[in-house]
């Protein structure tokens, strides 16, 4: 099922097993993946000039926000967060990304330092590529070039959507649309649990607003039967029909919530 992207349910921005079976192309970049979703190597080892595979615990940072960016990366298996601090001490998540995605490619437009913190969420197998190594790459592999052109210009379009998001749909809505892109819904195939160990808090950094109006709106989607808890959030059909044929349930303003 997909769902309309003027919502900005539009998936991850992933790329797709087809798409990676390149790798058998290109694997001197990006080694290719087994069904699993991981490096067939288990270990964190050199996979070439400029490239290594690591593993990264739970809670473990991969990098911090002000050290120098010299390295892309690209998951292969679990997620991370990226987190902003502000100057005042105020941090923000300001993404989760997802096996399949890369992060840190800002080295490559001349960004010195690190602008966010990236803490892997889970447990991860990561592949770091160093700046040079991403750039002789691009220029000399069209293919693995022309994805990555596709997977950036995906990013972007879901920072559009985040923003249009932010700017004009209250917090009860922004959270309901969150929910339905942590369950990969507007992804082909059946929604899925929420896997991720995600507190209110996170949530609530995410979205903009406080953990009480997290804690509030969750209540009511349960008891309207858009979500469910089972040890883990399970995300219903009917929380994507609320939003996308604007139901009542989810108000399309809530001034109160704008903080």
């Amino acid at each position: 099922m997909k769902a309309s992207s003027a919502f900005g349910i539009s998936g991850s921005g992933a790329l797709n097993r087809e798409q990676w079976d390149y790798g058998r192309v290109i694997g001197h970049c990006i080694p290719p993946l087994d069904r699993a979703g991981a490096q067939n190597s288990q270990s964190p080892t050199e996979v070439g000039t400029g490239k290594t595979i690591a593993e990264f615990e739970k809670n473990q940072q991969v990098f911090g926000q002000g050290d120098v960016a010299d390295a892309v990366f690209y998951i292969q298996k679990g997620s991370v967060k990226l987190t902003v601090l502000s100057e005042h001490g105020k941090e923000a998540v300001v993404g989760i990304l997802e096996p399949g995605q890369f992060f840190g490619e800002g080295c490559l437009n001349g960004h010195p330092l690190r602008i966010a913190t990236t803490t892997a969420m889970e447990q991860c197998v990561i592949t770091s590529i160093t700046k040079e190594a991403m750039i002789a790459t691009l220029h000399n592999e069209p293919k693995f070039s022309g994805l990555f052109m596709a997977y950036l210009l995906t990013r972007n379009s879901r920072v559009e959507e985040d923003l249009i998001d932010q700017l004009f749909n209250s917090s009860e809505k922004r959270l309901a649309r969150l929910l339905l892109l942590l369950a990969h819904f507007g992804k082909e195939g059946r929604p899925q649990p929420i896997l991720l160990d995600m507190s209110q808090e996170t949530l609530a950094e995410m979205i903009g607003t406080t953990r009480s109006r997290v804690s509030f709106f969750m209540n009511k989607f349960r008891k309207l039967g858009l979500i469910s808890y089972n040890g883990k959030i399970e995300v219903h059909n009917s929380l994507l029909n609320a939003v996308l044929h604007e139901s009542p349930e989810i108000e399309r303003d809530d001034p109160s919530s704008k903080l």
